[in-house]
């Protein structure tokens, strides 16, 4: 069985359909940077929010130290910490996303090769935490 990263990788590859991706989130333990109130860290586009989530530390750092490039902070290697949460990816989209009370996805990898969403649609997140998709297939 594929790593989570290694699905992501297979799926830029086209050896893979984007729901053996969300099966693997399903199943990986991902982790989630706090932002500075304690809070997921979170981006709302177009009136959707999307918490951040990584495959891993390391995927995380690199975020943050690109960041903090793209705003001109000087930053050396290990002073680039911020807090985060480990969790598994069903619990992001099965539990969490729901008792937001929003439209919500989760936006993995973010600033990586290989970012994937996992937007706020049936079968990916519970119907009723889910945006009603339009008959041209694009999202409300």
């Amino acid at each position: 069985m594929l790593t989570l990263r290694e699905q992501l990788t297979a799926l830029y590859a086209g050896e893979v359909e984007p729901a053996e991706v969300v099966g693997a989130f399903r199943r990986s333990a991902v982790v989630v940077p706090l932002d500075e109130r304690g809070g997921l860290w979170t981006a709302t586009y177009e009136d959707v929010g999307w918490i951040h989530a990584f495959c891993d530390e390391a995927a995380l750092a690199r975020f943050v130290m690109a960041r903090a490039d793209a705003c001109g902070v000087a930053v050396r290697p290990g002073e680039a910490a911020v807090d985060y949460v480990t969790t598994f990816g069903a619990r992001l989209l099965d539990v969490v996303i729901p008792a937001i009370g929003e439209p919500t996805g989760v936006a993995l990898d973010m600033g990586g090769d290989t970012p994937f969403f996992l937007p706020p649609v049936a079968g990916v997140v519970p119907d009723e935490a889910a945006v009603p998709a339009t008959a041209g297939g694009e999202t409300a």
